[in-house]
C-alpha cells in the first residue's frame, strides 16, 4: 500500500484531518450510480459545534433517544430530535458521549470526566482523569472505563467518579491515534490495543483476565509494523471478534480463547454484525460480508472504494455506511447491492451510525450536525 494512502488512513482513524486529503472531493472517487431499492429518509436534524480533531458521537439511551455533545461544552438529550434538556460544561469537550441509559459521561479537553443524569440532565459529579481522552467512556453500573490516548484505562466509580483502578500495558512506539471502543459484558470490558492485542479487563478491580492476539506486527519500519486493533470488539454466538489495521479479522471462542477462524483483511475502522454475519470495511474502502461461523465470504461491495467508508451498521435487511463527504449509503444485506443514499452536511461522520430502533439510526458529523434517519 502506498505511504500516502497509509498516512491518510491513520489520520482518518485517529480523527486528525490530513491537510488537503480528507474531505476534499478531488481526492475521492465519484459517487457510484445505484438502483433505488429502499427508502432512506431524514427524520430530524440538530446542530452542535464540531471539530475534525475531537470526534464526539451520540449515545443512544432509549428508543429514539440520544445524548449528544458539542465541542464547545454543550451536552444535550434529544428525543425524536427534540431537546429534552441541555447542560453546559463551560469548557471544551474532547470525548463522549458514553452512557448506560442512566448516566451520560463526557471528558473535557483538560482531562476532566463529567457525569450527567440521563433523565433530567443534572450534573452528578466531576473527576479529573489526568490524561488526554479521545474515545467515549464505557459506562456500566460497576465502573466507568475511560481510555486515555496512551492506551491506559481508568476505572471510575459510577457513584462519585473517584478512581477505582488503572490498567496499563506496554505499547509500541508508534500507534494509531484513534477511538478504540470497549465491549462490556457482565463485569468484563474487552478492548483492543496497539500491537494487535485484545484484552479482557475485570471492571471491578482493573485486572487483566486474558489476552489474545488478533494480529502480529510485520515489516521492518515502525509504520509497516502498525497492527492496532480498531473499532469495538464484537460478541457473536460465543465468538469474540476483532479486526486490526494491517493485520487480520479474527474470531475466538469466548469460552476458552481458542482461535475459531481468521481472514487476512485489514481495516482502519472496525467491524459490524447482524443476522449471524460479520461486516467489515477494508483499508481500500471495499465492504465485505462474511459468515460469522467460519469467515467464508458472502459478498464484497467495492463501489465505495476510494470514498473512505466507515464501519458498517446493520439495520434490519440493510447495511449502512457513511463516507468522507458525509453521504449515507445503504446496501442490501443479502447481496451488498447499493439501494439508497442521502447526504448530510458535506463533512465526514465522527463515528459509525448508532441504531435507534429496528429501522432508524443516528449519525453526527465533524461539523457538529446530528441526523436521525429511517431506512425501510
Amino acid at each position: 500500500m502506498r505511504l500516502g494512502r497509509l498516512l491518510t488512513l491513520i489520520a482518518l482513524a485517529g480523527g486528525v484531518a490530513a491537510c488537503g486529503s480528507l474531505g476534499s472531493s478531488k481526492d475521492l472517487t465519484p459517487l457510484p450510480a445505484f438502483v433505488e431499492g429502499a427508502r432512506l429518509g431524514q427524520d430530524w436534524r440538530q446542530s452542535l459545534s464540531g471539530s475534525p480533531v475531537y470526534r464526539l458521537s451520540p449515545a443512544v439511551v432509549a428508543a429514539d433517544s440520544v445524548v449528544v455533545a458539542g465541542i464547545d461544552g454543550t451536552v444535550e438529550r434529544l428525543d425524536g430530535g427534540r431537546s429534552v434538556w441541555r447542560s453546559d460544561l463551560a469548557k471544551p469537550i474532547a470525548a463522549g458521549v458514553g452512557s448506560d441509559g442512566r448516566l451520560a459521561v463526557v471528558v473535557a479537553q483538560d482531562g476532566e470526566a463529567v457525569a450527567f443524569d440521563v433523565a433530567d440532565g443534572s450534573e452528578k459529579w466531576r473527576a479529573q482523569v489526568g490524561a488526554e481522552v479521545l474515545a467515549a467512556p464505557a459506562v456500566t453500573g460497576i465502573a466507568i472505563a475511560v481510555r486515555a490516548s496512551d492506551s491506559r484505562i481508568f476505572g471510575l466509580s459510577p457513584q462519585d467518579g473517584h478512581r477505582m483502578w488503572t490498567y496499563r500495558r506496554p505499547t509500541p512506539a508508534l500507534s494509531m491515534r484513534g477511538q478504540t471502543g470497549m465491549l462490556t459484558e457482565d463485569n468484563v470490558a474487552v478492548t483492543g490495543f496497539p500491537g494487535g492485542k485484545m484484552v479482557a479487563i475485570n471492571l471491578a478491580n482493573g485486572g487483566a483476565i486474558w489476552e489474545l492476539t488478533v494480529a502480529l506486527p510485520r515489516g521492518t519500519t515502525e509504520i509497516e509494523r502498525l497492527a492496532d486493533v480498531v473499532g469495538t470488539p464484537l460478541l457473536q454466538a460465543q465468538r469474540l471478534c476483532a479486526a486490526a489495521f494491517q493485520g487480520r479479522l479474527a474470531c475466538f471462542d469466548a469460552t476458552n480463547g481458542n482461535l475459531v477462524w481468521s481472514r487476512d483483511i485489514s481495516s482502519a475502522v472496525g467491524i459490524g454484525q447482524g443476522g449471524g454475519e460479520i461486516f467489515i470495511t477494508d483499508e481500500s474502502g471495499a465492504i465485505h460480508a462474511l459468515d460469522g461461523s467460519n469467515g467464508a465470504s458472502i459478498w464484497k461491495q467495492d463501489k465505495l472504494a476510494g470514498r473512505l467508508p466507515g464501519r458498517p451498521l446493520v439495520i434490519g435487511r440493510y447495511v449502512v455506511v457513511t463516507d468522507a463527504e458525509g453521504y449515507v449509503s445503504v446496501l442490501h444485506r443479502e447481496d451488498g447491492a447499493l439501494v439508497a443514499r442521502a447526504e448530510t452536511d458535506g463533512s465526514e461522520m465522527t463515528g459509525p451510525p448508532a441504531p435507534l430502533d429496528d429501522d432508524s439510526f443516528v449519525v453526527q458529523s465533524v461539523k457538529g450536525g446530528v441526523f436521525g434517519f429511517t431506512v425501510n
